[in-house]
């Protein structure tokens, strides 16, 4: 594994973690069998996020690398080969856990150059998968953010976010707090295929109720619609009004992309388990990662008029507020500290 290219020597302080803090661990249970985790010790941990990028947000909190996942179709799978990592299986399988998140998030955020911006997590890799049992990294980050009063959002497939329903209520008593569980389909035979390590999407919109039920906004970012499985006009009505019931504030639909290292694997899977239409998807994303601009507004409109139907809405797009540090609120943010990919 490439882990000198991320350690610190030649790198200097751009490296993502110290030489001699890798611990590598297999676990022989149930849940975690076939699956390695490699224990790290960061030097950052508030990314931002490249200005090319198409995100709303400028900075992110990622615990953790590769997935459990396994949703064949996940943007995220690229991170893995800057570890010499197999972005199929090896992104699915060997998870980098950095051990150390939520105290160095304290300390980034009491920085006098920290000037209180939102930070978004779940946005590269799942930050309530199955690892974050096992770690449970998430209740000290969000108390992190909860004492600096810091707004932050979180995107997850994982029902594991209700082991911190607590925090997240008290967090959201002093500052903005975001929460989106993504659920593209409620078809069950296309679940147990394209995210066969996810809570089932029944599961994820009954946590949007209990979110809800709770006080805490949840809404449902509908992604990733996939084209010719997942994309009928009864497969997006019964979605809709799924997620309608469960008391989402809010519906978003996002078409799938397909970025290098996510084709290869989408592309492989696709032609295992549905080979007719790997002709249709080489002319529909011929153009590149994104499906085209005419498909992805039909799905929207679709989606939008389906979710005036059911009594909900787009996702509103708040100003998130910030807290002032030493520096005033336009003070310089943390430097050393670039995501590698995001959507």
């Amino acid at each position: 594994m490439r882990w000198e290219n991320l350690t610190e020597g030649p790198a200097g302080p751009a490296a993502l973690f110290g030489a001699d803090a890798v611990v590598t661990r297999t676990i022989d249970t149930p849940e975690f069998r076939g699956i390695t985790f490699h224990e790290v010790r960061a030097r950052s941990i508030v990314n931002r996020v490249p200005g090319a990028s198409r995100m709303p947000f400028e900075w992110t909190v990622n615990p953790y690398r590769g997935c459990s996942h396994a949703c064949v179709y996940c943007f995220a799978r690229k991170t893995h080969s800057y570890l010499d990592l197999d972005t199929g299986l090896g992104f699915d399988s060997q998870i980098v856990v950095k051990t150390n998140a939520p105290e160095l998030l304290r300390r980034e955020l009491a920085a006098p150059r920290w000037t209180g911006a939102h930070i978004a997590m779940g946005t590269n890799v799942d930050c309530y998968q199955r690892a974050e049992g096992r770690y449970r990294l998430m209740p000290g980050i969000i108390e992190a953010l909860r004492d600096r009063a810091n707004p932050f959002s979180i995107l997850t497939k994982g029902t594991l976010i209700l082991r911190d329903l607590p925090l997240l209520r008290e967090a959201a008593e002093v500052t903005e707090v975001g929460i989106s569980v993504s659920v593209g389909f409620t078809d069950a035979a296309l679940w147990r295929t394209v995210e066969p390590g996810t809570p089932s999407p029944a599961a994820r919109l009954n946590a949007v109720r209990t979110l809800t039920g709770a006080g805490i906004e949840c809404g449902v970012l509908m992604a990733p619609v996939i084209p010719f499985l997942g994309d009928s006009p009864a497969q997006l009505r019964d979605t809709v009004r799924a997620v309608a019931e469960s008391g989402a504030t809010s519906v978003t639909p996002l078409v799938l992309h397909l970025r290098p290292g996510a084709r290869e694997w989408f592309t492989a899977w696709l032609g295992e388990h549905h080979p007719h239409l790997v002709e249709r998807y080489e002319r529909m994303y011929a153009g590149g990662a994104y499906a085209p601009t005419w498909y992805q507004r039909m799905i929207t409109r679709q989606v939008h008029e389906l979710a005036a139907e059911f009594g909900i809405g787009p996702a509103r797009r708040g100003a998130a507020r910030s807290i002032a540090g030493p520096d005033g609120p336009d003070g310089p943010a943390p430097a050393g500290a670039t995501q590698l990919t995001l959507l």
